[in-house]
């Protein structure tokens, strides 16, 4: 009978199905031969679900498997960087992917894919061929790029939350209805996939420009309608971009295939072939579920041996209940889930707080989580006063535990070295529990972990993470917050609803535990995430919370003395320029320095203003005087406002102490950024600049000791390079730069001019980063030829940096990432890009193993550093780059330099020898301008 009314068909995502069972299941390998088969235990274990709960009244009629099918589709063709930024495929993976195919086909379910297309093309082919027969469609999938299918007979179902997906559901998502998705994601663009969209415009705003236009094409035709100015240049400018990016993203409904609709029509599978394949896999529990299912005998596999996982299915793919987690509120309760934790050896936990900052956010509730699905929260410190009332009681709220007798019954479980503690950021809830005598430990941190394997792909926030590996959007904080004037702490959130969000954190952290963990041997970063990312945890609480002293009278002193300077400025500026106007003021700026000056390189913004940022000025203060002038006082400016103003404030009451906060995650290549306040970006190149350190302090009996590696990156370069000239200098204890200006400009040692070494130690410094002639001239204030003539002649002189950059860019080309010399995987995701991303990302990728391998030598140092130093009257206080900072006795700061500078000049050892000294200078005072 052919398709028609009254059938119904149903088409499962095998792609996505495949996927989400790698990344959920830790890795298992078949017994006889060590194939690996855990992305095929997952998938058929979904797949069988599936079959299973598609029987009864709803039933399909007819069912298919639609797969991918190479990289390589008519999308490509049309932009070569269309999904371009996609990882490759795990090693681990590629076997599995047949077998899927085999496992689908003993299923005796249709399995379809096709050369060129995309799974989703074929989806939606057949979705449109069925609807227009007259039958319906169930598409088993939450991809958002098929929800543009949705409507008329087509519906989705999200397997994993067991949720429907109709019209009503798709315009929530995207604040259009179906027949409008594809403008909206034309216009938001895709980052995972690399549509390039409107840049600067997301999903809310597409949704507002096309409720409002009707339709893209009226959008892009009325562009000039559009009242906000930025947003209307862009539409105006990306135009064909914009276009470009529909046809990426609609989905192709007239596919020409090879099959038809009546060829899918649902057929039981063959005893026989389906427990044949399953035995051939050797999985032993859904082959005992099938067989009873199907009426026959099991068929008989050897056991698995102990190291090996279960195959059933990956415990993540169940659904998340938010309303079966459970509220703690007594002690038998919470010994129950102590009791757990003990029981598996690991426990998820997470800190709900009144802030985000860990020295000063009180401790409101505490989630934990054992296994996916099972999750509570422990509520400690809510108030009566409702979320909506910010003026309710701050009485306690009704049915929670009491703070002491909580912490009382974890802390024991906290401390316990046989308890793994999970969590996302642990380095928070580390420095939340140590201010409440709890020193939590051993831990693990699924942050650190995703950063391991993926740092330059994505940021590594746990919602981000739930999205990308667990298909799944947590309850958003806004939601229970609120924003703006009306947002509220987390005590005053009502603790029903805190329950859902917070139990929900511990329930994500620990599926991303099992599906991040097992990944990390695949990814081959294992060693990176164990001795450079997850020791720094406690490294870096500890020197949080021991601050840095500062002296607010020295900085109320020196932001008068920038007032006054800056004053100073400011009349000699308008003097140059011959009138007074707004020194602050980039677009007056911007008029004095082209229209009436008549300086070249004007050039106006979209706002049809001047643009004046540093490196313009740069270049315009070898032709004129007033252009520096005016940076000196941008310069004073922003010492005055983020550092003399701003530190005072950062002053904690109760330590008297700055507590800057280290992001682990940050940098791609691994170096620490440092937040609230920045401590990583005070200016030392200027006389201002370096001032500011004065206000770093040491209190009475004891100094500051500074420990800085000499020239590290220019050390690690030479290594990678071979540079024997270079390498010797470094081994003789020479001046690098005077030793590299004799290379090249043939001028002898004794010989050698200030202004001959200063040009070498800018192309030095200049190399490592990737400058470019006009870079170099810019800096040197020289003719771009004769920069560039200088940059030939280092190349020349060194042709093994000349090698080793071009080796390192093929690398990335062919691997899509870098690597340091201790295994540190950097990816490169816009290496084969073209255009002017190309330059830059070429760049990123030679500097990346440099900076990266100088981040990871001293993150070792500073692992090392606590057992080094225990026993000494000492502290590591701050990291700044190559820096480290200490407080110590007087007595002792002798003592502390010669076992500090051990530590840090062996810190590569015995991982990697190199084959130039590490050297480290240090120096001691009473502020930190003195120790540096």
């Amino acid at each position: 009978m052919a398709f028609g009314k009254g059938h119904h068909l149903q088409l499962i995502d095998g792609s996505a199905f495949i996927f989400r069972a790698f990344h959920a299941l830790p890795p298992l390998t078949r017994k006889s031969d060590g194939l690996p088969v855990g992305a095929v235990s997952g998938f058929v274990n979904m797949l069988w679900k599936q079959v299973e709960e598609a029987k009864g009244a709803d039933a399909p009629t007819h069912v298919a498997v639609v797969f991918d099918k190479g990289s390589h589709t008519f999308r490509n063709d049309m932009y070569d960087l269309y999904k371009a930024n996609r990882e490759a495929m795990p090693e681990d993976l590629r076997p599995q992917i047949p077998l899927t195919r085999e496992a689908t086909r003993a299923f005796n379910i249709a399995c379809l894919e096709q050369e060129g297309f995309e799974a989703d093309d074929i989806i939606a082919t057949l979705s449109c061929k069925a609807r227009d027969a007259g039958g319906r469609v169930t598409i088993i999938s939450s991809d958002k790029d098929l929800m543009q299918l949705v409507g008329d007979g087509i519906e989705m179902f999200d397997a994993m939350k067991n949720k429907r997906i109709g019209v009503d559901e798709v315009a929530e998502k995207f604040g259009v209805g179906p027949d409008r998705v594809v403008d909206v994601q034309a216009l938001a663009g895709d980052s995972v996939d690399n549509v390039p969209g409107a840049p600067g415009i997301g999903i809310k705003t597409a949704a507002l420009l096309i409720n409002e236009f009707g339709s893209l094409e009226d959008l892009l035709a009325r562009a000039e309608e559009v009242p906000q100015p930025k947003r209307r240049q862009v539409l105006i400018d990306h135009a064909d971009q914009i276009r470009l990016s529909k046809e990426l993203v609609k989905l192709d409904c007239d596919m020409d295939l090879d099959y038809d609709l009546d060829s899918l029509e649902v057929k039981e599978p063959d005893p026989e072939a389906l427990l044949g394949f399953l035995a051939s896999m050797e999985f032993r529990t859904i082959s005992k579920r099938v067989a009873e299912k199907l009426g026959v005998e099991a068929p008989v596999i050897a056991e698995a041996p102990l190291e090996t996982v279960s195959e059933d299915a990956p415990a993540d793919t169940l659904p998340f209940d938010v309303d079966a987690y459970e509220r703690v509120t007594d002690a038998e309760a919470l010994r129950r889930w102590i009791a757990l934790a003990h029981g598996r050896g690991y426990v998820a936990v997470d800190t709900e707080t009144t802030g985000l900052n860990e020295m000063t956010a009180d401790l409101v509730g505490i989630s934990l989580s054992v296994e996916p699905g099972q999750a509570c929260y422990i509520p400690l410190a809510h108030k009566a006063g409702a979320a909506d009332d910010l003026f309710g009681s701050d009485a306690l709220a009704q049915d929670q535990m009491p703070m002491d007798a909580a912490l009382t019954l974890l802390k024991p479980m906290l401390e316990d070295p046989a308890v793994l503690k999970i969590g996302q950021n642990m380095k928070y809830d580390a420095k939340i529990f140590a201010r409440y005598g709890i020193a939590v430990a051993p831990i693990d941190d699924t942050m650190l972990m995703s950063y391991a394997m993926f740092s330059g792909l994505h940021t590594h926030g746990m919602d981000l993470l739930s999205e990308r590996y667990l298909e799944h959007t947590p309850i958003p904080i806004k939601s229970l917050l609120g924003t703006g004037k009306a947002q509220v702490t987390f005590d005053r959130v009502p603790i029903d609803e805190a329950v859902k969000y917070a139990a929900e954190d511990a329930d994500v952290t620990i599926r991303l535990w099992q599906a991040l963990k097992p990944r990390l041997h695949r990814e081959q970063v294992t060693t990176v995430y164990e001795t450079l990312e997850r020791p720094m945890v406690a490294v870096l609480a500890e020197m949080e919370m021991a601050g840095v002293k500062v002296d607010r009278d020295t900085l109320s002193r020196m932001s008068n003395a920038f007032a006054q300077k800056m004053a100073q400025l400011e009349d000699e500026i308008q003097t140059l320029a011959g009138q007074t106007f707004n020194v602050g003021s980039p677009a007056q700026v911007g008029e004095i320095l082209f229209e009436k000056m008549g300086l070249p390189g004007g050039e106006k913004g979209k706002t049809g203003k001047y643009s004046t940022p540093a490196d313009v000025l740069e270049d315009l203060a070898t032709e004129h005087e007033l252009p520096g002038r005016i940076l000196d006082w941008r310069q004073l400016q922003k010492l005055k406002s983020t550092y003399t103003d701003a530190l005072q404030d950062h002053v904690n009451r109760d330590t008297g102490r700055v507590h800057t906060s280290y992001v682990i995650s940050g940098a791609a290549t691994g170096r620490l950024a440092s937040t609230d306040p920045n401590l990583q970006n005070i200016p030392i190149r200027t006389d201002e600049g370096r001032r500011i350190r004065e206000a770093f302090v040491a209190p009475e009996g004891r100094v500051l000791v500074s420990l800085d590696y000499s020239q590290i990156e220019l050390r690690i370069l030479a290594h990678v390079a071979g540079i024997d000239a270079l390498k010797q200098a470094f081994r003789e204890g020479q001046d690098i730069h005077a030793a590299t200006a004799s290379e090249m400009f043939n001028v002898p040692l004794d010989q050698m001019t200030p202004e001959v070494r200063r040009q070498a130690k800018a192309i030095n410094f200049g190399v490592i980063y990737g400058i470019s002639g006009f870079g170099l001239a810019r800096n040197l204030r020289i003719p771009r030829d004769e920069a560039q003539g200088f940059i030939d002649r280092y190349f020349e002189r060194f042709p093994g940096i000349r090698a080793y950059m071009d080796a390192t860019v093929a690398f990335a080309k062919e691997n899509g990432h870098v690597r340091t010399l201790f295994g540190r995987k950097i990816h490169t995701p816009e290496i084969n890009a073209k255009g002017p991303h190309a330059g830059f990302a070429r760049r990123a990728a030679i500097n990346a193993p440099i900076q990266g391998t100088a981040a990871d030598i001293i993150r070792r140092a500073m692992i090392r550093m606590p057992a080094a130093i225990d026993g000494l009257p000492a502290k590591m206080l701050l990291q700044v780059h190559d820096e480290l900072l200490f407080e110590v006795d007087n007595a002792a700061a002798d003592d502390l330099i010669g076992i500090a500078r051990d530590v840090m000049e062996g810190a590569a050892a015995p991982a990697v020898h190199l084959d130039v000294p590490l050297v480290v200078d240090a120096g001691k005072g009473a502020n930190w301008a003195e120790a540096h």
